[in-house]
């Protein structure tokens, strides 16, 4: 039975990569095994979909499965020489302009000696019989024996959210596949849109050939006061007028734990202030960290009283 990867996401050829995505969450959301324990309908099509999403997302598989449909896979190591060669074998079928054809006569041909050899070794007619589903030259009648290949699983796709202290940290995720239980183990310094590899838990291989990969993206959840960038962390620290025009300290949280900050005087709105280290580990054995830097938010007083206001009037007039 064909697949037509496209059908099975229900999304144009012309999608895009965001629109092709944004149709497999929903779908995997709602054939995922965890949420149809048993139903074996819903497992195929939970396998099929993560299928269709490893190669429409993939520019370089979509282009081969876009010309050369659900034979792609053995196409994905040729060189283009032999693309081409087989390009020329699909137009001499089409046009039947071997000699001989349609009149009953059965040939049989070496595809190395027609091609002069440019699928290399291991492509000749062994490869077109698994293309052409074990025929040779089907359309003038030849027969030609069977042979099995072994065909590398197809890897799976799927994302995984954390929060940024999770990321600080690192941490470990349990869930199920084919109800095997799996541990998924995120290292200290893990970014945004990192993939993890889980060897050989993906699709299952044919004919022998090796189970494909599960590829999880790792997003990490907005935070609510640091933001990332690389593996520096950004924040805005409210300070008082009276803080930043005399200098005093403040303690913040951090993803280290609590600090003292020296803010000096006459620090205006605005000002950063770098505490070296407190940012993100650059490896998994928090060896090394970015730094954390701090953007002061001087905050005007309100609901001043009478006497304040008259006091602010008064350094107004010994600044002139």
């Amino acid at each position: 039975m064909k697949k037509d990867y496209y059908e099975i996401l229900g999304v144009s050829k012309n999608a895009s990569t965001d629109e092709i995505k944004k149709a497999y969450r929903k779908l995997a959301a709602k054939y995922h095994p965890d949420r149809n324990p048993g139903d074996k309908h819903a497992e195929e099509m939970f396998k099929q979909i993560n299928e269709a999403h490893s190669v429409l997302t993939d520019p370089e598989k979509r282009k081969l499965y876009d010309r050369f449909g659900e034979n792609w896979k053995q196409f994905e190591n040729m060189d283009e020489k032999a693309r081409q060669q087989y390009e020329k074998y699909q137009q001499y079928q089409q046009k039947g302009s071997y000699a001989g054809a349609g009149n009953g006569q059965h040939f049989e041909w070496d595809f190395g000696d027609l091609f002069g050899n440019a699928f290399g070794s291991g492509f000749g007619e062994d490869f077109f019989s698994t293309v052409f589903g074990g025929r040779q030259g089907s359309a003038y009648g030849g027969q030609r024996r069977q042979r099995s290949y072994p065909i590398p699983g197809q890897d799976l796709h799927a994302e995984l959210e954390i929060s940024l202290e999770e990321a600080y940290h690192g941490t470990a995720k349990l869930f199920k596949i084919n109800n095997e239980t799996i541990k998924l183990k995120i290292k200290p310094g893990t970014k945004d849109g990192q993939i993890l590899k889980l060897k050989g838990k993906g699709g299952a291989g044919i004919n022998g050939g090796p189970n494909g990969d599960l590829l999880i993206t790792i997003h990490l959840r907005p935070h609510p006061v640091f933001k990332r960038v690389g593996d520096d962390l950004h924040m805005e620290l409210p300070v008082d007028l009276y803080t930043a025009v005399l200098g005093g300290s403040v303690q913040i949280q951090t993803l280290k734990g609590k600090v003292k900050v020296n803010i000096p005087p006459e620090s205006g709105n605005g000002k950063i202030i770098r505490l070296p280290g407190l940012g993100m580990p650059k490896d998994a054995k928090k060896s090394q960290f970015g730094d954390l830097y701090l953007k002061l938010n001087v905050q005007i007083p309100t609901n001043l009283s009478a006497k304040e206001k008259e006091l602010f009037r008064e350094l107004a007039r010994l600044r002139k």
